[in-house]
């Protein structure tokens, strides 16, 4: 039951993930959606209280989940460490505590301290969970192409997010002008557009890794030219046009 409690949660919590999951093979679903109720269990922790140290003891109890994980002990018992540590090796334990480490920046107001920080940011956690299902999945020589489509995909749901996290009282942007979210997206479309030339490397099955990706650059290359989309909340595709993008993507194994 634990495999389906996971399923249901990422359901519930996080639709586009449980959409493009359920276009990948049974067989990828078994290590997709505990990994994605993981993600969505550190990613939520920021937002389910005001007190910092109470999300903080919320991550660390996470990261010592990772931590019995790497070390092939005993992991203490939850709907998503069961299946998790079925799926998870030493190596994916290491990459998503990366993951639970940038999410310290969802505790606090502080803004990013720069383009770098913001890119390590969506490296980490876009990139570590995309990265850690595609290698999981037999993607072992094929990291950079992932993280640069996970890159795109990452900034693309971002920008998505800037209406809610500023009126959360954060600091999402490091230039939050027309032309700083213009050249955000254009530098996410220029790697997104450079792993998605090189997406045939990857096996069949790990392909299912990156479905989370479909809507990335339609996104992207949508607030490249009208950059205000972003701050009206208006980053948007058509449901007709997203649910033939993602069968596409399913299909065909390429996003």
């Amino acid at each position: 039951m634990s495999f389906e409690a996971c399923a249901a949660l990422v359901e519930r919590g996080d639709p586009p993930r449980f959409r493009a999951a359920m276009a990948a093979p049974v067989a990828a679903r078994r290590v997709l959606f505990p990994l994605y109720a993981f993600n969505l269990e550190v990613a939520r922790a920021p937002w389910v209280t005001s007190e910092p140290m109470i999300t903080e003891m919320r991550l660390q109890w996470w990261r010592d989940v990772l931590d019995e994980i790497a070390g092939d002990g005993p992991v203490r018992r939850h709907e998503v460490t069961e299946p998790l540590a079925d799926v998870l090796d030493a190596q994916g334990a290491r990459d998503l505590d990366r993951l639970i480490a940038a999410r310290r920046w969802d505790v606090y107001p502080d803004a990013f301290e720069d383009a770098v920080h913001l890119d390590d940011y969506i490296d980490a956690t876009a990139g570590g969970l995309m990265w850690t299902g595609a290698r999981l999945l037999g993607a072992e020589n094929a990291e950079s192409t992932v993280r640069d489509l996970a890159f795109g995909a990452g900034v693309a749901a971002f920008l998505q997010a800037v209406p809610t996290l500023e009126q959360a009282n954060r600091k999402p942007l490091i230039d939050g002008t027309r032309d700083g979210v213009a050249a955000l997206a254009r530098r996410a479309l220029d790697r997104f557009d450079r792993g998605r030339a090189a997406q045939r490397e990857l096996p069949q099955v790990a392909r299912a890794a990156i479905l989370p990706a479909w809507q990335a650059r339609p996104l992207l290359t949508m607030a490249v030219r009208d950059p205000g989309r972003v701050a009206d909340g208006a980053l948007q595709i058509g449901p007709i046009a997203d649910r033939l993008r993602l069968a596409r993507a399913a299909m065909t194994g390429r996003v």
